[in-house]
């Protein structure tokens, strides 16, 4: 039981390479396709309303990665030419078990929802051996390197849980640095592998200045 509802053993897919929702986040969404239009329409019948973001793996788009992330859609608007704008919110990961055939234009899946029970709670995971100082000042470097941005304020007052997945999600890291992330177990894995990612990011570009 998640929220006032049972997780189901079907659900559907949106296979986007890149999109990964983290546990305890959000993720909006520009909708499109006609295929994931009538996703949508059909998903906010039903009593969950939950769509599976998964990725396709690398180099294979016909085969999907084995975990994905569920969110269940919070908030949607409609625009004028009949594109959709809609939130969702994590509920949980799941294990991808099989594709399921249909008749809807998108696509379906059953899924294993264990082992993720973490995903469920409402509480924030803390991370005791985040030093936040020293993985500030290296994030810093990576986006003055990579020409980006961020609201430090806000970085600076978010929990743990709330700093590093939303920077797992946002970051321009590659799909499969992303779905790496995705599977971490817990809090501080994942910190611990974006901190190599951040790391071997900025070592690489320091090998690229000196051969040049």
């Amino acid at each position: 039981m998640s929220k006032g509802f049972d997780l189901p053993d079907a659900i559907a897919l949106f296979p986007l390479p890149g999109a990964v929702l983290m546990p305890r986040t959000r993720l909006p969404l520009h909708i499109f396709e006609p295929r994931y239009l009538q996703m949508v329409e059909d998903v906010l019948k039903t009593p969950t309303r939950l769509i599976g973001m998964i990725q396709p793996v690398a180099g294979d788009s016909d085969r999907l990665a084995a975990v994905g992330s569920a969110g269940r859609i919070v908030a949607f608007s409609e625009m004028d030419d009949g594109r959709l704008m809609i939130s969702l919110r994590a509920v949980s990961r799941f294990r991808l078990i099989e594709q399921r055939p249909g008749f809807s234009p998108y696509l379906r899946g059953a899924v294993d929802w264990h082992g993720y029970g973490a995903d469920l709670a409402s509480e924030p995971e803390q991370d005791p051996a985040l030093s936040r100082g020293p993985f500030m000042a290296r994030l810093a470097r990576y986006l003055e390197r990579n020409e980006l941005s961020t609201d430090w304020d806000s970085a600076k007052a978010s929990d743990d849980e709330t700093l590093v997945n939303s920077l797992a999600m946002l970051l321009p890291l590659a799909p499969e640095e992303k779905q790496a992330l995705l599977e971490c177990a817990t809090l501080s894995e994942r910190r611990a592998l974006l901190e190599g990612l951040l790391e071997y990011a900025l070592h690489a570009g320091d090998h690229e200045e000196t051969i040049q």
